[in-house]
């Protein structure tokens, strides 16, 4: 039987750019595809496509003789089902998860949510000010998959989060790695997760920064390619076949694409909210054994620079 690991979260802490490293291994499958969120079914809405089963598993098909096989959902680290679900699924799974300041995290996922057109509010600080009504179920853009991503202070209760995994996996089969940690020493960081895989660790990948900052060129361009209307989805199927339109929509999609640095937070937004997250630092930094209190010192307005921004 082959060996599985789950790389669970958080998003926007090297995720992406981990999953292609371990791609290249000789010794390890991972699909072209991301984010399934197959065993999170508490975020899911019941009729989302990715909770059946058999398609989840069709995911792996191409797994051949590797006997490491793995897959990427960011999301699996915010949901409470998750956990028990992957340990009901495969009882001696390897977690990955991949953990960076609270603050730098949530404004580079506030980008990327923005850029896939889940976010419709254009300013950091008011989508904050939003979670409230948006945890009764008010101002969720209709198009968005996981609409509980959009509660900011929960996505980064990572303590609860990391000893959900901890309980139900045991220690020994949960690796956390810090970003600060990943961006100082890739390779150092990759070996060992190698080791915590049990494959061989001489290989080295070619580490290239993954999925930098990027803003849509045209908004009304964002909305119709991700959520094309019936009328041209039905014209679509009859005249183009299947893989020439998705070659279409992924050429319209580079085009619509402009890779930008991201503003800089403002101090006064950066300082408050390393105060409100500082007691679940210190938190985090007593289960890790480890200090990571320095990142309620930064004060300054930008964040450090991204490898996955």
């Amino acid at each position: 039987m082959k060996s599985m690991f789950f790389i669970v979260g958080a998003p926007k802490c090297g995720t992406t750019a981990m999953q292609e490293y371990l791609r290249q291994h000789p010794g390890i499958f991972m699909p072209s595809f991301k984010e399934s969120h197959h065993f999170a079914d508490d975020l899911l809405k019941p009729d989302d496509p990715f909770l059946s089963r058999e398609k989840y598993l069709s995911f792996f098909a191409g797994a051949g003789e590797k006997e490491v096989v793995g897959e990427a959902s960011v999301y699996y680290l915010f949901s409470k089902n998750a956990p028990l679900n992957i340990k009901s699924f495969r009882p001696d799974a390897k977690i990955i998860i991949m953990l960076r300041n609270p603050v730098d995290m949530l404004y580079s996922r506030y980008s990327q949510l923005v850029y896939n057109g889940d976010e419709d509010i254009l300013d950091f600080e008011a989508s904050l000010a939003a979670e409230e009504k948006r945890r009764n179920g008010e101002m969720i853009p209709a198009h968005i998959r996981i609409g509980k991503k959009l509660l900011h202070h929960e996505v980064v209760k990572f303590t609860e989060q990391v000893k959900r995994y901890f309980d139900t996996f045991g220690r020994n089969n949960v690796h956390v790695i810090i970003y600060d940690d990943l961006k100082r020493d890739i390779a150092g960081v990759y070996r060992e997760m190698l080791r915590f895989l049990n494959v061989d660790t001489n290989f080295q990948p070619t580490f290239k920064i993954i999925n930098p900052n990027k803003r849509v060129r045209s908004k009304a361009l964002q909305r119709f390619l991700l959520a094309p209307s019936s009328t041209m989805r039905m014209i679509g199927k009859l005249f183009f076949p299947r893989s020439l339109r998705e070659a279409l929509l992924s050429r319209l999609r580079k085009l619509n694409t402009q890779y930008i640095s991201r503003q800089p937070l403002s101090p006064e937004l950066r300082n408050r909210l390393q105060d409100e997250f500082a007691p679940e630092v210190k938190s985090l930094s007593e289960l890790l054994g480890r200090d990571l209190t320095h990142w309620n010192k930064v004060r300054r307005g930008d964040a450090p620079g991204d490898m996955e921004s």
